[in-house]
């Protein structure tokens, strides 16, 4: 039995940020209470910690429940040199990520049980923190044949997705929405039309046209995003949308909210903290999927978080090698880790004011629980001791070369950004202490 005392406790469910203490016995939460020597706000219950209990000082920094990441990539099978759940997981930790819910766009795709199984026990073998995995939608992503949905469902599958691969054909995407629909699967979609957007490397506008790159229009996001919430709304299916990242879909994402369609929306948090002046100098390790957008699309976005009409935040971890970045920028592949950036880029949007911890944690822990209807999120009696200790204050300045993921892309190098992981606990065991 360990206690957590002295600690700024982040609840996103009561959307309070209070001093109190946390016990955490077998893997989860037995009790949380209030400071007794600080303020309470009701939302906990009062009292001392268990005399039995071994005690941790958290010197009042914010102790918040794990972050759950949708949408990271582990290049696991296929690409190991890139990625392996034993980096990917070391990186999770040290950023407070202790889910990962990762994208089946592997070689091959995950795309069959075999292959789901595979994944799954190199996780759990290999990764500090907890892995849910995604699984394609179709046949190695090709967009042709729907996979089987039913049986990778029995296999773990999280949910389903092809990840950056558009399903171009309308009755395929239609087939596959209304079989998910019937086993109550969550289908995972990027709104990106790809007959605009393939072959572009930076959003249209003045200063695509300055630097002379194949640009793609931001209706390209509002065509594809329409496209299928009309097919949600004919087939009644559970969808989550990876990433908005312009003012121009967001007119839809309301319609669809005043439908009452079964839907989420996320974005990256590189949409959230980066604009298209990033790329000056064509700085390839700012090249993402989609392409950085303009200050006011960003703006807008960071304002959909905040009220709300967007729910999730995430790190859209993609890790590529040198040799595939080190090119010109419109060769380079697309792509920026972010497990272990996630959370001081993230906690600039408390800094500047523009949300509270509270909300910032609903969009990175308590949203992403409920949309994949598992545990967690939460600071309460029975939940899971997946927990992340935090000083969201302390200043440093970013160097790639001391990140854990085994590739180093990431737009941060340099930055100087504020919040550290203390330390972390997935199952109420410590995976992660920072070495001060």
């Amino acid at each position: 039995m360990l206690t957590l005392t002295n600690a700024r406790l982040i609840d996103p469910y009561n959307g309070t940020d209070s001093p109190g203490s946390l016990t955490i016995e077998g893997g989860v939460i037995s009790e949380v209470l209030d400071d007794p020597h600080g303020s309470t706000n009701g939302s906990f219950r009062s009292g001392k910690p268990h005399a039995d209990a071994s005690i941790f000082d958290c010197a009042g920094h914010c102790l918040a429940p794990g972050i759950i990441d949708i949408g990271a990539k582990v290049c696991e099978p296929g690409e190991r040199h890139k990625e392996s759940f034993r980096t990917a997981g070391a990186a999770a930790v040290a950023g407070g990520v202790t889910t990962i819910v990762v994208r089946p766009d592997t070689v091959p795709a995950i795309d069959s049980p075999e292959i789901l199984e595979f994944v799954h026990r190199r996780a759990v073998q290999d990764s500090q923190a907890r892995v849910l995995p995604m699984a394609a939608l179709t046949r190695g992503r090709n967009g042709r044949e729907m996979t089987e949905i039913g049986f990778l469902m029995d296999a773990g599958a999280a949910a389903f997705s092809d990840a950056d691969n558009v399903v171009r054909d309308s009755r395929v995407l239609g087939r596959c929405l209304s079989y998910a629909a019937g086993c109550n699967a969550l289908v995972i979609g990027h709104v990106q039309n790809p007959d605009l957007s393939t072959g572009t490397a930076a959003t249209s506008g003045a200063f695509a046209s300055k630097l002379g790159l194949p640009a793609v229009s931001p209706i390209a996001e509002r065509i594809q995003l329409e496209r299928d919430m009309a097919l949600v709304e004919l087939t009644g299916a559970r969808y989550h949308v990876d990433q908005l990242t312009t003012a121009a879909a967001l007119p839809a994402l309301e319609r669809a909210r005043d439908a009452g369609l079964d839907v989420t929306f996320g974005t990256s948090i590189h949409h959230l903290t980066l604009n298209e002046l990033d790329v000056d100098g064509y700085r390839t390790f700012f090249k993402v999927k989609p392409p950085l957008r303009n200050e006011a699309d960003r703006m807008a976005i960071v304002e959909a978080v905040a009220d709300g009409q967007i729910d999730i935040i995430s790190s859209m971890h993609t890790p590529q090698d040198e040799e595939s970045k080190r090119l010109p920028y419109e060769e380079a592949a697309s792509g920026a880790i972010g497990l272990e950036t996630l959370l001081p880029a993230a906690l600039r949007l408390v800094h500047n004011r523009s949300m509270t911890m509270p909300h910032l944690w609903r969009c990175l822990s308590l949203n992403p629980a409920r949309r994949l209807g598992i545990d967690g999120g939460r600071l309460k009696a029975g939940a899971p001791a997946d927990l992340v200790l935090f000083d969201p204050d302390k200043p440093f300045v970013l160097d790639r070369a001391t990140l854990r993921s085994k590739s180093k892309n990431t737009p941060f190098d340099g930055h100087r950004m504020q919040g550290r992981v203390l330390r972390t606990f997935v199952g109420g065991k410590t995976a992660f202490i920072h070495d001060s």
